[in-house]
């Protein structure tokens, strides 16, 4: 059978940089040729950066990027890598759509193109349209109604984008239909635990319905709350892994493939004939020649992380990338002494370097010594930037002028150190980070203007007994590398406190984080009525009293800072329920 070693680009791009983007589009394609590359495939709308939202909306935008688009097929034959067939995302419009109500404006379409000899050869664009979790591309899109395939030293390569790969018929029957060798994938997958898994199942099943070898190039790196894992990985038709890209870092996945060689019978390209789902298939012919037999490389499997270094790892790219493309070179944050405040430090010292880290001790008249020691050990372990601004003389000065006592008097401590944070910020121009978990989001447990302010909230989809594990396990990690762990155990082990009043407990507000977390695992993430978690056995008067802390915290929750997405429903990106609502499970 014909050899083919294909390249996956598993590369970051920024959503909107164009011009950058095509420069690594480049690069990539150096390297890949450079290592004897037949055909090179980049992810999904890689020039535009994914995912673009509104943005796909702008007819500025998607002529822009068909601009980049041929631009880039001139540029890379003008470098000497025109004979490389490049497959490559992008932004493109329906020139035939007519507008009509319900459609997106100007009829765009989530693309892929094969960049060949200085030109765009072949196009095709995202047939199946998500509209579910963080997607919503019928607002942004219109489907694709065919099936490309290029024809490369002899074996016909199909090609789909993403979501074409999680529905059912469309593009993998076709595929079958026109007897392909080898289906690329170009795909934006966002991460969220344990998707590996499922990715590589996914993969391999439909291999076997498409009848051929797979190969799916993902991209990586932060956009806003969503982080990209890359995990590219390719199969054989029998679901044997032939490949696999790291966890969270660009990457090149470079695999030699035996392949069919393409039937001499091309009746069911170019007739117009619909072979599934509406989609017809077109066939653009690059090489005939099967390439000189050659020895193969041995492949490359990259080791998978565990659960726990998967969503740190998640956490610290997505702070690294928001902070980056968002042109911010350093970070500031509360230092409580507790153990949220903590493991963001620590996240944050992954992610930009402890140099780049600012952390502020604001202590008030009820904040215990320990707190006091626990956050300046937490600054030496990691190695930050650490000062201590006393707040109550400046809580003293509104209540004073306010007279204000109880919760409002909580409040306002929380207040002062916003707008302490708020104001070192403006000084000194580093992206304040809140501090928050989804438990305590979740059930409304913190302070607007508060301990709600910030640029950032690394840690939001992390409920707290996840928030433990990870701070546990990051020390383990620094421990296993001979390193100081940067967590202190006092912030791990010790009760956890908001310290607005004397002697005060998270327990005095809410329940146990182990039982609190079960219930809102089943209210959040798997959208369970109140009797259905009732009936799994806990107390009623505790489930209504939690939900009803979770349902009227909604408007907490709108106005909290992005964070990033690691579980299957984030606040914001997933679960968007209206402000303004009477209904109540309980």
């Amino acid at each position: 059978m014909p050899q083919l070693r294909i390249a996956l680009s598993q590369m970051n791009p920024t959503v909107g940089d164009l011009a950058r983007n095509a420069d690594q589009v480049v690069a990539w394609t150096k390297r890949a040729v450079g290592q004897g590359a037949h055909l090179v495939a980049f992810p999904e709308m890689v020039l535009t950066g994914y995912p673009v939202e509104d943005l796909a909306l702008r007819s500025s935008f998607v002529e822009a990027s068909r601009r980049t688009l041929d631009a880039l097929a001139a540029r890379l034959a003008d470098e000497g890598l025109g004979g490389t067939p490049v497959v490559v995302g992008y932004l493109d419009r329906r020139a035939t759509a007519t507008p009509r109500l319900g459609l997106p404006a100007g009829a765009p379409q989530n693309a892929v193109a094969v960049l060949h000899e200085g030109a765009v050869v072949a196009r095709s664009a995202k047939h199946h349209l998500p509209n579910y979790g963080v997607f919503d591309e019928f607002r942004y899109f219109v489907p694709g109604d065919k099936l490309a395939v290029v024809r490369v030293h002899g074996v016909d390569v199909a090609l789909a984008v993403c979501e074409d790969l999680w529905q059912d018929g469309g593009p993998v029957a076709a595929v079958r239909a026109a007897g392909a060798g080898l289906l690329v994938v170009v795909n934006g997958s966002p991460y969220e635990l344990a998707k590996d898994d499922v990715r590589l199942e996914l993969a391999r099943r439909r291999a076997a319905e498409a009848g051929c070898a797979l190969a799916y190039v993902n991209c990586v790196g932060g956009q806003d709350e969503l982080v990209f894992d890359g995990d590219s990985l390719v199969v054989g038709p029998d679901g044997e892994l032939l490949g696999r890209a790291p966890q969270f870092e660009e990457a090149l996945l470079v695999a030699d493939l035996e392949l069919p060689a393409a039937s001499t019978d091309d009746s069911v390209f170019n007739a117009g004939d619909v072979v599934a789902d509406g989609l017809t298939i077109e066939l653009t012919t690059l090489s005939e020649t099967p390439v000189v037999p050659y020895e193969p490389l041995a492949p490359s499997v990259a080791e998978r992380l565990s659960d726990d270094a998967e969503i740190y790892g998640a956490l610290v790219v997505g702070l690294r990338d928001y902070a980056a493309k968002n042109g911010f070179k350093s970070v500031l944050l509360g230092l409580s002494g507790g153990i949220d405040s903590a493991l963001v430090a620590a996240i944050a010292a992954d992610a930009v370097g402890p140099g780049n880290v600012y952390g502020i001790s604001m202590p008030s008249k009820y904040s215990s010594e320990h707190s006091k020691d626990d956050a300046a050990d937490s600054a030496e372990r990691i190695g930050l930037n650490y000062r201590q601004v006393a707040i109550a003389p400046m809580v003293d000065a509104y209540l004073d002028a306010l007279a204000l006592t109880g919760l409002a008097e909580e409040n306002l401590q929380a207040r002062v150190r916003g707008t302490t944070l708020m104001g070192v910020s403006n000084q000194e121009g580093h992206l304040v980070l809140a501090t928050g978990n989804k438990s305590e989001l979740a059930c409304g447990y913190s302070t607007l203007y508060g301990d709600a302010v910030g640029g950032f909230a690394p840690i939001k989809d992390l409920p707290k007994t996840v928030v433990w594990r990870i701070a546990r396990w990051r020390n383990e990690e620094a421990l296993r590398l001979g390193q100081v762990p940067p967590i202190p155990e006092n912030s791990i082990t010790k009760p956890p406190s908001a310290e607005l009043r004397p002697d005060q407990k998270d327990t005095d507000s809410l329940p146990e984080y182990e039982l609190l977390d079960d219930i809102l695992d089943d209210y959040v993430e798997q959208d369970l009525g109140r009797d259905q978690i009732v009936a799994a056995g806990f107390d009623p008067a505790l489930v209504d009293r939690i939900l009803r802390l979770v349902d009227t915290a909604e408007y907490k929750r709108r106005q909290y800072p992005p964070g990033t997405k690691i579980s299957l429903k984030a606040f914001g990106r997933d679960r968007r329920l209206p402000i303004t609502s009477r209904w109540r499970e309980s």
